[in-house]
C-alpha cells in the first residue's frame, strides 16, 4: 500500500458523550485508529474539535455555554485537559505527539503560512504526530462556522496531503437526510463538487458541535480544488482510517482536481486577504481566461480599493458582479490607473497581474 500523509479530522460529536463532556475512551478509540495507520508507515495530521467539551465542566458550566465569551473561556480551560488525554493515549502506543494552535489569519499572512508549513514539515519528518486545533480563545471563527472543517481542508492543502479523512457521526452523503427522510440513499463517489452537491448539506449539526454536513462540503470543495481527496465516514466504523488509506469504500469519496496547486497559488486561491477589486473588458478576459495571457493595464476598466505593489486583488466581468478570480497586482493603484488611462505612457502595456500570479476562480 502506497504511504501517504493523511489529514483526520474529529468533531466534537465524535468525542463526547450525550451530556456533552469529553470521553476518554472515545478518544482512546480514535487515538488507536490513527496509530494503526502511523504502524503502516504513513504520516499523520490529526485536527480536532474538543476544547470547549473538555472544559465547561471545569470551569463551573453545568452544560455547554452558547456564549462566545464563554466558549472562548471554556476552551481556554479545555485545550489542555484535551491535549492531555490526546498525548497520554499516543504515547502508551509509543507515538510522539505535538500540539499546534493556529487561527485563519495564520493562513492569511503569507510569512506565517510558511513558518506554519516548515514546522509542520519538520514534525512529520520525525514521524510524530501533530495535533491541531484552532486557537478557540483570541479567534471565534470556528465557534461560530465550522467545528475545524474548514480548517482540517487548509491543512491538508497546505501540506499537500495525499488523502482528508472528515470523522463525523454520519457514515458519509446521502440524495436527503437519513435522518427524516425514508428515501435518502447513500452517495458513495463524487468526481466533482457542483451547487447541486451542496445543497445536499443542509445546515443542521448536533447540539455539542457546530459543524453539519453543510460545512464539511466546503471543506470537502476547498481540498479537493487544491488536488487533495476527500472521504466522508462514520467516527465507529470499524478501521474506517484504514479503509480509506487503502482506497476502500468506507462513506462518500469526492475525487480531487487533477491539478493540485503549489502552496504560493493555494494562499492566493484560499487564503489571501484581498485589498482590492479590478474590473476588466472582454478583450482582457479573453486573454487572462481562456488563453493564459498575463492581465495588462490596457484591458482593465475600472478599479476600487486602496491597493499597492504585491497585494492580493479580485478581478471581476466589467459592469458585473461575476469573480473571474484573483492575482498579485504588480502596480500602486495610482500608477496603475496611471498606465490604464494614459495612451502616451510608454510603459502603459506593461504587466498589471502576471500569468504565474493569477487563480481562476473555477481553479
Amino acid at each position: 500500500m502506497e504511504k501517504k500523509l493523511i489529514t483526520v479530522k474529529v468533531g466534537t460529536s465524535s468525542l463526547t458523550d450525550a451530556d456533552g463532556s469529553i470521553n476518554a475512551g472515545k478518544i482512546e478509540y480514535i487515538v488507536n485508529e490513527i496509530a494503526a495507520l502511523h504502524d503502516s508507515g504513513h504520516n499523520v495530521i490529526l485536527v480536532t474539535s474538543g476544547a470547549v467539551a473538555a472544559g465547561f465542566r471545569r470551569i463551573g458550566y453545568t452544560k455547554r455555554p452558547t456564549g462566545i465569551s464563554a466558549k472562548q473561556a471554556c476552551a481556554a480551560v479545555g485545550q489542555g485537559l484535551l491535549l492531555e488525554e490526546y498525548t497520554r493515549f499516543f504515547a502508551a502506543r509509543n507515538i510522539v505527539s505535538a500540539q499546534i494552535l493556529l487561527t485563519r489569519d495564520d493562513f492569511r499572512d503569507r510569512r506565517r503560512y510558511k513558518n506554519a508549513f516548515n514546522a509542520l514539515e519538520i514534525i512529520l519528518q520525525r514521524r510524530a504526530v501533530p495535533i491541531i486545533n484552532e486557537n478557540d480563545t483570541v479567534s471565534i471563527d470556528e465557534l461560530r462556522l465550522g467545528d475545524n472543517d474548514t480548517l482540517s481542508a487548509q491543512v491538508a492543502a497546505m501540506m499537500h496531503a495525499g488523502l482528508l479523512v472528515l470523522l463525523t457521526d454520519m457514515d458519509g452523503l446521502y440524495t436527503a437526510d437519513p435522518r427524516t427522510a425514508d428515501d435518502a440513499k447513500p452517495i458513495g463517489r463524487v468526481e466533482h463538487i457542483t451547487p447541486e452537491v451542496m445543497a445536499l448539506g443542509g445546515s443542521a449539526g448536533t447540539k455539542n458541535g457546530t459543524g453539519g454536513m453543510a460545512t464539511k462540503l466546503s471543506a470537502a470543495k476547498l481540498a479537493t480544488a487544491a488536488g487533495v481527496p476527500v472521504v466522508i465516514t462514520k467516527t465507529d466504523k470499524p478501521h474506517a482510517l484504514q479503509l480509506a488509506a487503502a482506497g476502500e469504500s468506507v462513506g462518500t469519496y469526492f475525487a480531487a482536481s487533477e491539478t493540485g496547486m503549489r502552496n504560493r497559488r493555494q494562499w492566493m486561491a484560499f487564503y489571501a486577504e484581498t485589498r482590492g477589486n479590478l474590473y476588466i473588458d472582454a478583450g482582457a478576459e479573453e486573454a487572462l481566461v481562456h488563453h493564459g495571457k498575463s492581465l495588462l493595464p490596457s484591458g482593465i476598466a475600472a478599479a476600487e480599493g486602496d491597493f499597492r505593489a504585491g497585494d492580493i486583488v479580485r478581478v471581476y466581468r466589467q459592469g458585473t458582479n461575476v469573480l473571474l478570480g484573483r492575482g498579485e497586482v504588480a502596480f500602486d493603484k495610482e500608477e496603475l490607473l496611471r498606465r490604464t488611462y494614459a495612451p502616451e505612457d510608454s510603459g502603459k502595456n506593461a504587466v498589471a497581474i502576471h500569468r504565474d500570479n493569477w487563480v481562476e476562480e473555477n481553479r
